[in-house]
């Protein structure tokens, strides 16, 4: 079920950064705490492929989100110790030292599973120990989150493993979403900040298109 529109899950869920201290992070209270967006993203788990790239990406465009009034945080089912692990092994070597945003440790699988982003397969009742077991890895897909600072998610996007996300994109979103909030326009498809905007009526959108 979508959460658009609706406030982030008040959940606190351990965390560690790469000095190695582990905390508790509650999205939903960092958000109105420290009147911030939040860009929450979700990987499946740490020491693979895809995720690495990811997480360096939105390392190098850490600047760009904080100048946006945007806190970055990862997230994924490892836990602390794995992320410390991680955090600490150099990149030619397939860690990601040099990382400086907190990352999710949800072990427990509260959140995800409360999100509903879990990789869950089928499952099977063994009638001679009269229990259930379950298919699937229990991680979590790539999931994103960008909540504004009242709590409230304001875009999601949810794809399989083998796809990386294009973090420009979440940028785009967030310069979007506070311009509405600043000045009540509404932005049209592929709009980037500097370019025309429209207000909510039929004649605003058709000289648009006339422009365009």
């Amino acid at each position: 079920m979508s959460l658009v529109g609706k406030k982030f899950p008040n959940l606190e869920v351990d965390a560690m950064n790469e000095m190695g201290d582990t905390f508790k992070v509650n999205v939903l209270e960092e958000a109105k705490k420290n009147n911030k967006k939040v860009v929450l993203f979700w990987y499946p788990k740490d020491f693979t492929y895809v995720c690495p790239t990811e997480i360096f990406a939105f390392q190098e465009a850490l600047k760009e989100f904080e100048d946006r009034n945007t806190m970055v945080i990862g997230a994924s089912c490892d836990t602390p110790e794995v992320h410390f692990a991680w955090l600490n092994t150099a990149k030619d070597n397939g860690g990601i030292e040099g990382v400086t945003f907190p990352l999710l440790a949800d072990t427990n699988r509260n959140l995800s599973n409360q999100l509903g982003i879990l990789q869950t397969g089928e499952q099977h009742y063994n009638e001679e120990t009269d229990t259930y077991t379950m298919d699937g890895p229990f991680i979590t897909w790539r999931a994103t989150y960008l909540i504004d600072e009242e709590g409230t998610v304001f875009a999601e996007n949810v794809n399989v493993e083998p796809v990386g996300r294009n973090i420009p994109e979440y940028l785009r979103m967030v310069d979007a979403y506070t311009h509405f909030q600043k000045h009540g326009e509404v932005c049209p498809a592929n709009w980037e900040e500097g370019k025309d905007t429209l207000s909510e009526n039929r004649d605003s959108v058709a000289d648009y298109l006339a422009k365009h």
